[in-house]
């Protein structure tokens, strides 16, 4: 017997989708053995260490979650001994934890820290120090002793200032530094450079948006970087802190080595000892290549195709983490002389009967090709009436500089074993196909963005498999300002959900945190010159255009996007009697992290659209 959309009886669960939704934070040869990093969602998003050995390294109430730049990353690391370094969520310091000892402080109260790297038995870190005006960060060396732990002058810096700092990596020798470095009037993608150090001068390599120097051999550095539109690799041969040729371009792809640099712990590619080169290239989806002597390169058959990363390399094996499409996000040890492949956290296959195969879609869009991925509705216990048309929800994900790469997800699942299909769009503006892609968001944010998901929208209709009354849109932060302002544009959408979402960019402006500080000059325009833009394109100014029922839910501690956003539309939609809930989670921030918050939006969040869509969703 058939059954409507929406109202198929599914195993995901939200308990089951919070239980199942850890991050990898990253993974590394420890010895013999494997570390990774991962968060636990029944404790509010800690990040704890584990061992392929089945040991928590880190314990309980510590976690390593660092705060520079608000997206932090690279909060921990370790040596071959397995003493474990790290950044405690909750005072920002370094901590050393030796084998079976405790942890304590390696540098002094304050500052935040990230992107640590230990090299040759050196700890590096990307300092933030919010507490002076102006704002203060650079890169500093922390000593292993704890000799610092109550006196900064003991920590080395190698630069400090008001630019933003990333990816120290120390010469073999010892003698040398390199990193990249961006002022505050751009983001990290549209302009970086790459810098050289002895700590008695410096070279900016000429580079346009560069990312992940690593040292080779003492006149030799790898980087990547995009002049001709792509991030790639490139080789650059240097006496001192001087280029003595040209830089060489290793390989000419039309994909991506690298991506928008939110985190400070990704890794796109790392050298084997031997010349050759383990790296992620990015055309909407990933796969990883070794990159040989003479330039040739052949994929690593392996399922994670979706934000990897190459944590780290031990003779000819390799640590990737990261999502799949055919399989759980997990952390793969590979062999790139054997072949041989080791699931080592995660990663568990999928089950297709269960879980949809996401279709790579285009459709022509008013400002040139639109990307998205389609999940069909799947159930092998449940079909609807061969006239019913299934709904639809689009999902816009945050950033905006971001994508999404089709990976396999019980959040997914959540909706497409119920009978609800999932669209998940890279909208203009999205990273992973290219610079010119990526840039057709400049100045056009909240009209490019919003002519894109409707295109993707519209052309699912197209193709006969979407309901046109019944196709909702989902985003948060960035993607939620998409959500709000595809409503304000009406005619599409019957529902919306907004996740921590901008409703007011003047607002935005005004408590925008320093990363993000001049953001959105470029996706907009400049204040106070462009200030007519921003009101004009703000869903609040509009808000008396939201003709459909609406979703708004908020982490009472986000500093990127303050409640004050949410509820100002909460405001004016219950001013004008729209149909709307509002949902303030204490103790979260930009992005839901406790079990108990994903378990309660999830559940609101299939009770709204089944009150909207007209269906009762399966106990």
């Amino acid at each position: 017997m058939s059954s409507p959309f929406g109202t198929w009886p599914s195993p995901f669960t939200p308990d089951r989708i919070a239980a199942s939704s850890p991050r990898i934070e990253g993974a590394a040869f420890i010895g013999e053995n494997i570390w990774w990093g991962e968060s636990v969602p029944s404790e509010g998003g800690r990040v704890t260490v584990r061992s392929c050995n089945g040991a928590e390294i880190l314990p309980a109430p510590w976690s390593a979650r660092s705060r520079v730049h608000e997206y932090g990353g690279g909060a921990w690391t370790a040596d071959a001994d397995g003493t474990l370094f790290f950044v405690d969520a909750k005072d920002q310091r370094v901590h050393r934890m030796p084998r079976g000892g405790a942890p304590e402080p390696l540098t002094p109260a304050g500052p935040a820290h990230g992107g640590l790297r230990l090299q040759n038995g050196r700890l590096f870190a990307v300092r933030e120090d919010l507490s002076v005006d102006p704002h203060q960060r650079g890169i500093v060396e922390i000593p292993t002793d704890g000799s610092a732990a109550d006196d900064p002058t003991l920590v080395k810096v190698l630069v400090q200032g008001e630019s933003f700092y990333a990816h120290p990596a120390l010469s073999p020798d010892g003698t040398r530094a390199a990193w990249v470095e961006w002022s505050g009037d751009r983001m990290p993608w549209q302009r970086a450079s790459l810098v050289l150090s002895d700590g008695t001068g410096r070279t900016e390599l000429p580079t346009r948006a560069a990312l992940q120097p690593e040292w080779t051999e003492n006149d030799e550095i790898l980087y990547s970087d995009d002049p001709s539109g792509r991030w790639a690799l490139h080789r650059q041969r240097v006496d001192g802190v001087r280029a003595v040729s040209p830089a060489e371009r290793i390989d000419d792809i039309d994909a991506d080595t690298g991506y928008g640099l939110w985190v400070l712990g990704n890794r796109w590619y790392r050298p084997l000892a031997d010349g050759r080169i383990v790296a992620v290239r990015t055309n909407g989806r990933d796969e990883v290549v070794v990159i040989e002597r003479d330039g040739g390169a052949r994929r690593i058959p392996i399922p994670a195709d979706g934000h990897v990363s190459v944590d780290d390399v031990a003779g000819s094996r390799v640590l990737l983490s990261g999502n799949s499409s055919t399989t759980a996000p997990g952390v793969w040890c590979v062999d790139v002389d054997s072949g041989d492949v080791e699931v080592v956290a995660g990663a568990t296959p999928t089950d297709p009967s269960w879980m949809s195969a996401a279709s790579e879609v285009l459709v022509d869009g008013a400002h040139g090709p639109v990307h998205a991925f389609a999940y069909e509705p799947v159930n092998p216990s449940a079909s609807a009436a061969d006239d019913e048309l299934a709904p639809y929800i689009v999902l816009v994900h945050g950033g905006p500089t971001a994508h999404v790469t089709g990976a396999a997800s019980g959040a997914i699942a959540f909706w497409t074993s119920r009978g609800i299909g999932v669209l998940d769009v890279n909208y203009g503006g999205s990273t992973g196909y290219g610079r010119t892609y990526r840039e057709r968001l400049d100045g056009g944010w909240g009209v490019v963005d919003v002519d894109d998901v409707i295109a993707a929208a519209r052309g699912l209709v197209d193709t006969g498999l979407a309901d046109p009354d019944r196709i909702a849109i989902r985003g948060g932060s960035a993607g939620g300002w998409t959500v709000l302002s595809s409503l304000v544009r009406g005619g599409t959408f019957a529902a919306g959900i907004s996740r921590y979402g901008v409703a007011d960019l003047r607002m935005l402006s005004e408590h925008s945190h320093d990363f993000e500080a001049h953001y959105i000059e470029g996706l907009v325009g400049p204040l106070p010159d462009a200030e007519s833009v921003y009101i004009e394109r703000s869903p609040l100014t509009h808000v008396d255009r939201i003709d459909v029922p609406v979703l708004l839910m908020q982490g009472a501690e986000d500093r990127v996007v303050p409640p004050s956003q949410s509820e100002a539309i909460r405001d004016a939609l219950a001013h004008r009697g729209v149909e709307h809930e509002y949902v303030l989670y204490p103790g979260e921030g930009h992005g839901f992290r406790a079990s108990e918050t994903i378990i309660d939006a999830l559940e609101r969040e299939l009770a709204f659209l089944g009150r909207v869509f007209g269906f009762t969703p399966a106990r």
